[in-house]
This record gives C-alpha cells, structure tokens and sequence, in this order.
C-alpha cells in the first residue's frame, strides 16, 4: 500500500464512558443517553462537561430541531465538493464520500497545553534518533536500541547512512496518534513519520463543520490553523535558500501516487491550500545530480519535495524496482544536497510499534528528560523477558505486527475476543516467533458525543496530532537546532461499531468515519490566513518576468489535457457521424415513414458515409457496407456504439475523456467532472442494453425501436457533451495547459473534418441532391449558419466560402488552422512564422477560394490527378498528424534536453 502510514489505527477501541461526558458516567451510557425533543434549544441532562455545555449553547433558537437540516448539508457539501476517500478493496469503485460527523471532536485549552509539550518533547526524541541512526550510531552501540528494529526493519535505507539532509533536519511532519483513556489521562498510541496522511482532510474538516456552527466556532474561540502550514512552507524556503537562485523563491512540490491512491484527494486539496505543484513520479526527473519539473516551458528545478509515498517506491534504481511511482536517481539527488525531501527517507522504523517500549529510556539518554506524554505500555516480543511477561497479560492485550504487512501479519488481533484455543495458538507463535511481533495493552477509549438521525450517540475517538518544524532555533542553547510547532488541531476518527456492539477499529478503510478537531484557547485566537496568499511554492520561471509568475503546468498534466481535448473532439466527431449515419439509413429503408416504402438515399452518399464510418472506426474493417447491405451495417454500426475494441468507437472516447480528465481532476470544476462521469456512465449504460437486443447475440436487431432508441442515446451524449465543451471553454484558466488541451481539439477536428470534405467531393456525395449537401452540412455543425445566410440554396461556392475560408465559423478549416498556429506560438513564446510546429500547417492567409472553385466539383481524370482542393486538405489532414507527433517531444518527454547524471 504507498501510503502505509496513512488511515488504520492500531488501538483497539471499545464503548466506554469519557470522564466529564455529557451524559452519565455509566458502562450503560449508550443506553442512557437523552434523545432531546426536537423541539429542545439544550441537552436536558445536567451533567454536561462545560465546553459541551457552551457549544450546544450556540445551537441557536431552532435547538435540536436544526441538527438533522445540518446533517443533511453537510452530506451534501461533502458530496458537491467532490471529497472521497478511495478503498482499494470496494467493489463498487475506486471513490466513496469522505465520512464527517456533524459534531467536533473539543479539546480543552488544559488538555491541549498537555498535549503539545509532549508532542513537541517527542518530536525532539524521534528527530535525535534519527540523526544519530543514520550518522554515528550511538544508541545501537551501546544496546540502548535493539539492531533487529533498526537495522532489521524494511524501513531502514542503508543508502542514506552518513547523509547530512539539507538544512539539518530529518523529520519536517510527524503524526501521533492519541487516546484518552477512562480515566482522562492522554496516551500515545501510535507515531507516523514516513508520509503521515490527515493534513488535507483535516482542512476539509474544519472548512465544513465551521460551516454548520459558525457562532459556536467563534463563540468558542477555536484556534485557527493557518498559521502553522505557513510556518511550515516559511521554513521550507529558509532551510533551501541556499540553493536557490537569486531572484527566485524555493520550488516546492508534493509527490503523490496518482488518483488512484486512497487519500488523493486529500493531496490534490493540500496542494492547492499551500500552493504547491502537484506532481507524480513521472513528471520529475534527476539530472546532473539534480531534481527537475518537467513542464510544458522545459526543466524547472524542484528545491523541495513534500512525499505522500512510502520511501521504498522513492528511487527504482535503489530501493524496489518495479516502482514506477518513484524518481530514478533520487536518492542520489539528496546524498548531493541538492533537494529537502520531507520527511528525510529511511524514517519507516520509527513507526514500529515496538520502539515505544524503549522510548523512556532514550528520552533520559539524549534529552535528559522524562516522557511527559506517556505509550500504552508496549513489549516487544524478540526479548525473552518481554515474551515471559506477557504470557500472564495477554488476554487484555492487543498484538500487532512490529514489521510491515510482509511479516506475514499485518492485522491487529484483539486478544479479549479470541477463545482460549485461539489465545493459546498465539502465545506459541509469540515464543517460536516472537521478533515479528509486538504486544500492546488494551485501552478502552473514552468517547465523543456524535448525532445521528434524532439522538446523540456515543462513539470512541482516537486524535492525530501533527509537529511541523518552521525553521531552525537561533537563540539560546538550542541555536541551530530544528524548531517545531504542534498544528492547532487534527484529524479526529471514530470507530465503527460491531455487530455485538463493541466499537471496531478507528480506520476509515474499515468503515470509520472522522470528526473536526476544536483546540479551544484561552489566549488570542490566531486568525492568520492562506486565502489570496501569493503561491509559495511558485518560482520566477526562465520564460517569464519575475513580476509575472504563472502557475507551472507538468508534462504529465499537458499531456492528460492535450488528450483531454482530443478524446472530446473526437467523441462529438463520432457521434455525429453516427447520428448522420442512422438518420441517412432510416430515410433509406423507408424507417421514417415504415418499412416497405421506396429507398430514397443514393448509394453515392450511402457509400461516403460507409467509408466515413469505417475510416474513424464506428463500424469494423471489412465489414459489410450499407450499400451492400444496408440493414447489417446499421445493425453493426449500432452494437458497436458502445464498443471497446474500436479506439473511435463513441463509447470508448468517452471513456477514454474521462480517463484523462481523472489524471487533471484537481483542474476541473466539480461541475464539469460530474458531467463528463455522468456522460461516460449513462452512454455505457445505455449502449450496452442497445447493443444486446439482437436475440442475445451482441448484435443489435435493426428496427424502428433499436433505431429510435439509438437516436435518442446519441442526442442525450451530444448535450452531455455540449456542456463538457462548455466546462473546457469557461470554466478553466487560459494557460498553456489549456492552451495544449484547445491544440488536441483543433488537431483532431482538422484530422477528421479535412478527408471528409475531400471524400465528400471526390466521392461527388456533396453534388447528390437527396441529402449529399445537407449531410456535409451537417457533418461541419454548420447547417442553422449556412441557412441563415443562404437559405435553402445548393451553391457549391458558398459552401466551400463557409466550410473552408470562414473566418468566423469554428468549423471552417481556416478558423481551425489560424487558432491552431496560434495557440502553437503561444506555447512556444515565438512568433507565428517562427514556431516550427505552427510552419507545418498551410499558410491560411494565401487560401484563394476562385482556384479552388474552377475545379471544386471536378474528381479528377484519373487516380493520380487530385484537384487544387483535395491538395489543400490532403495538406492540413497530414500536417495535422506531424503536429501530433511533433507535440510529444517537444512538451511531454524532453528528450532532447541534458542526459541523466545518476553516479554515486
């Protein structure tokens, strides 16, 4: 899993009372808790702690009466705003919503003053012991720390021994997990410093329950959050300052596993909070011992490099080798001093839960200090006498791996719910393989009040509390060592209940939901924001003044929009190909006035249409004409509106649209998103029952129904996919991304439109009377344009003046080839007559319609005598597919540039 440090808490959770709850203290308490009145402005029990008592102060004069309309407005900005969770084992797809409760999870300013002096004095810890694991090894000399936890954990890179990160700090962000116990007493139960996940969400969180109690929020003086990610990013560029550019500002990127990986939204939304890049492995590269951005404008240098990957998918070439989620060379790059990689890779062993056990002892040893923050009490069962005292303890106890999943046993075992059978099977494997596993004591969790439909419901609560460093100390006799700051808050999960009633585990994979975290303050509240904040994260790029600075568009995210463009075009290409295709054979067969009429289409049109139709893949190759018969190809054409074996087939550009649009999820609106998913799911959905109405065949019958109900599909997919367009054309910053996704259009609608016109006269399908003109027409969405300035006539002449020389008509070849060069040389930042890319196309200046028109209507004396016309277009379709080619070296793989420098 790449983000292994992310969702599934290891405390065992079960339904006790939390000290100063708002309902009587009792093991019965979800029994007896008070189900208000809806009519009720207070809860009507008298025993509520007093921070409950002034939040449900602020209710306001609806009271309880308000809650479920909150509840329900909540689900439904969670929905809107698009915020999901991925779960890799959830048959019903990749996204679910992200679970919020209604109530916050609040934290006295007393507790709170506990909890971050024992954050800060652990934080302090695990950062020594990382600096001195990976220089002079002090503490596994002296035995103070067990090698097998180090040196034996997967977690530990050997080739990052003796690196000295740059600006002197190892840990930037460490997680710990917190619970209170029956007896309010605060305890660690877990810590994350690989890639810990929970800063996105826990934003999200706070953005949405603020919402829902605004004079509760501010009532209560919440402190705020934004300054402590400022310090974060602030820190960044002071620890890189040294190697950046003069002029410039520290290039900071966040690496994430791509959209498919379960907390990606959350990196997508941390990204645009903090304004930083977004990136993936593939958009990175090493070059010269240096890590680069691949962007449409060439190599941007990367300074610092936020991961939410698990160091063994880092680098390839070092660690595991068939990660294609890492960077080649990236180790490397910060062996050179040439990158902050946050946090510092070869911090996994700090995670095992077995470390806790010997954290006392390594406090008094490097910090001189005792834990003012207490572990659950922890054995690890590689040492005999740890083995030998748990053996009486442990039916009240919980096991977990001291490894990672590939120990062989991944999962926490509740001790108290196995049999006697099962308890006495475990304690053989702890004495026959006791290293691989550790033994924690069980906690009953307190709980927090959370509502649900008419009633408060008790449920346990675990706290991730997050230490972010902002700097170095430059005062006092800690000068020149990291500082950190305990972020104002955190992301609070709830666990689910089981079928007997017991709580399961606080783990949003198994079903757990979340809370916002209050960190109420006695002091002032710090009301610093990040909202209209100048991105931090953005260099001066070499392309562009320093006053000018655009937001950086990566290689991969052109790409996905280059493609994004094409595979829309290409869909409304198809489409209404295949709508002109159905209603020339309905008209054919007589289908509109009832089968058994006389033909009317001419085979002329019938057989451009054919050849139209096979040429962009809507029917098979070799398959059967509809001039030799007629009803095969429409039922072909049909079955395969939805087909997957045909690249141009409707139904696969659009899942292909939509595949691309998920690379750029993070740039679309949730509106367009939401079209272009419910267009893909509702043409797949439709087409398949279309398709397989031909006696269970896969072939579709041909008659008025199938056609009919084909027709309507194809209309419904074209307004869909009107209001994509309209979400590509309005809804998205005209940057090069953009830029790059209007060339993929205009690429593939000169490829398409350009053969068609010249087929249509070649073939003489544009001269037939009985359709051949207004199928053209209609095939350039040109037909209400052409009306309105020439009636009903059928001059040839006018209709090469629109299709061809229209300045004014989208669809005319000279608008696409103009707005084509155009959009080449902005890309390019050079001139129209000097962007190699933009020369390929044929100057539309020097277009002459009177040339053309002496032998548009003529086919030529033989196969090789084409008209001035079939040229021009025979020009525009092949400079289109060099332009194609062209596109990908130039922006998407930088071939060209330095070689990799990958030497130790």
């Amino acid at each position: 899993m790449v983000t292994g440090a992310s969702s599934v808490s290891v405390a065992p959770l079960a339904p006790v009372a939390t000290p100063t709850p708002p309902w009587p203290t009792s093991s019965s308490a979800a029994a007896k808790t008070p189900t208000p009145s809806p009519q009720a402005s207070a809860p009507p029990h008298p025993t509520l702690a007093p921070h409950w008592t002034a939040f449900f102060e602020h209710l306001g004069t609806e009271g309880f009466a308000d809650l479920n309309p909150r509840a329900a407005s909540l689900a439904r900005q969670i929905r809107d705003n698009g915020v999901s969770y991925n779960v890799y084992a959830d048959a019903s797809g990749p996204q679910r919503p992200w679970s919020l409760d209604l109530f916050p999870f609040i934290v006295t300013p007393e507790q709170w003053q506990h909890i971050e002096a024992g954050v800060l004095q652990r934080t302090r810890l695990l950062e020594q012991m990382m600096a001195d694991v990976y220089g002079p090894q002090r503490l596994l000399k002296s035995g103070l720390l067990p090698p097998a936890l180090v040196q034996g954990h997967p977690g530990y890179l050997r080739a990052m021994h003796g690196v000295a990160p740059v600006g002197g700090v190892h840990l930037h962000i460490a997680a710990f997990d917190l619970a209170r116990g029956p007896d309010g007493h605060w305890w660690i139960v877990s810590q994350r410093t690989q890639a810990p996940s929970g800063l996105g969400y826990l934003l999200e969180n706070r953005l949405a329950i603020s919402r829902q109690f605004p004079q509760a929020f501010e009532g209560m003086r919440v402190q705020h959050l934004a300054a402590t990610y400022r310090a974060l990013i602030e820190g960044f560029k002071r620890m890189s300052a040294a190697h950046v550019s003069p002029g410039q500002d520290a290039h900071i990127a966040l690496l994430t596993p791509g959209p498919y990986n379960e907390t990606y939204f959350e990196h997508a939304y941390l990204a645009r909070y903090l304004g930083l890049t977004l990136v993936e492995g593939n958009d990175l590269t090493v070059r010269e011992q240096k890590l680069y951005l691949k962007t449409l404008r060439g190599l941007e240098p990367v300074h610092v490099l936020l991961k939410r990957l698990d160091d063994e998918f880092l680098d390839p070439l070092e660690l595991r080798p068939d990660s294609t989620l890492g960077v080649p060379g990236l180790l490397q790059a910060i062996r050179a001093g040439n990158v902050i990689v946050a946090n510092a890779p070869g911090s996994a062993f700090l995670e095992s839960g077995a470390l806790l056990g010997f954290l006392p002892a390594l406090a008094q040893e490097l910090l001189g200090e005792t834990l003012s923050l207490p572990s659950l009490p922890t054995w690890w069962c590689g040492e005999e006498a740890s083995v030998r005292d748990v053996q009486q303890r442990l039916a009240e106890c919980v096991i977990k791996p001291t490894y990672t999943a590939s120990s062989g046993s991944a999962e926490t075992v509740l001790c108290r719910q196995l049999k006697r059978e099962e308890l006495d099977q475990w304690m053989g494997r702890l004495l026959r393989e006791g290293e691989w596993h550790t033994v924690q004591r069980y906690l009953p969790l307190s709980q927090t009040p959370t509502w649900h439909v008419n009633r408060i419901a008790p449920r346990p609560a675990l706290m991730r509390v997050f230490a972010m460093c902002d700097g170095l100390e430059t005062t006092g006799a800690r000068a020149g060592q990291p500082r950190w700051r305990v972020l104002p808050g955190g992301l609070t999960r709830l666990a689910t209940r089981l079928s007997d009633g017991s709580a399961g585990m606080a783990s949003m994979q198994r079903g757990g939901s979340s809370a916002d975290t209050w960190v109420l303050t006695a002091g002032e509240v710090d009301r610093t924001t990040l909202i209209g904040a100048p991105p931090a994260a953005m260099p001066a790029s070499r392309h562009e003044p320093q006053d000018k600075r655009k937001r950086l568009v990566t290689s991969r995210a052109g790409e996905n929009l280059y493609w994004l463009g094409r595979y829309t075009e290409r869909a409304e290409n198809a489409l209404r190909l295949a709508r002109l295709a159905l209603d020339s054979l309905s008209a054919g067969m007589g289908l509109q006035a009832g089968f058994g009429e006389q033909e009317t289409r001419s085979t002329t049109l019938l057989d451009w249409l054919s050849d139209l139709a096979e040429r962009n893949g809507l029917v098979p190759p070799g398959a059967p004409s509809a001039t030799q018969a007629r009803r095969v190809f429409a039922r072909t054409l049909i079955a395969n509106l939805g087909g997957t074996q045909h690249a141009a087939s409707v139904g696969q550009s659009l899942r292909a649209l939509k595949t691309a649009a998920f690379g750029v999820r993070e740039r679309l609106s949730q509106e367009h998103w939401k079209v272009i998913t419910e267009a893909e799911t509702e043409f797949t959905q439709r087409s398949a029952r279309l398709g397989s109405q031909g006696g269970g065949t896969g072939v579709a019958a041909y008659n008025d129904y199938a056609v009919t109900e084909a027709l309507r599909l194809l209309d419904a997919t074209s307004i869909h996919l009107a209001a994509i367009t309209g979400g590509q054309t309005d809804r998205m910053t005209r940057d090069d991304g953009w830029r790059l996704l209007s060339v993929g259009r205009h690429i593939e609608r000169l490829s398409f439109l350009a053969p068609a016109l010249a087929s249509s006269f070649s073939s003489g399908a544009v001269q037939e009377e009985d359709g051949g003109f207004e199928s053209l027409l209609a095939l350039f969405d040109s037909t209400i344009t052409f009306r309105a300035q020439h009636q009903l006539s059928h001059d040839t002449t006018a209709l090469l003046d629109l299709l061809l020389r229209d300045t004014e008509n989208p669809r005319s070849l000279r608008w696409v080839v103009q707005n084509l060069q155009s959009h080449l040389a902005r890309l390019s930042g050079l001139p129209v007559d000097q962007d190699a890319l933009a020369t390929l196309l044929p100057a539309a200046d020097a277009w002459a319609l009177d040339p053309v028109t002496r032998r548009a209507e003529m086919t030529g004396d033989g196969p090789d005598d084409a008209t001035p016309l079939q040229a021009l277009l025979t020009d525009c379709e092949q400079a289109a597919w060099r332009i194609s080619d062209e596109i990908s070296q130039r922006y998407f793989t930088h071939a060209g540039q330095a070689s990799q420098s990958l030497e130790h």
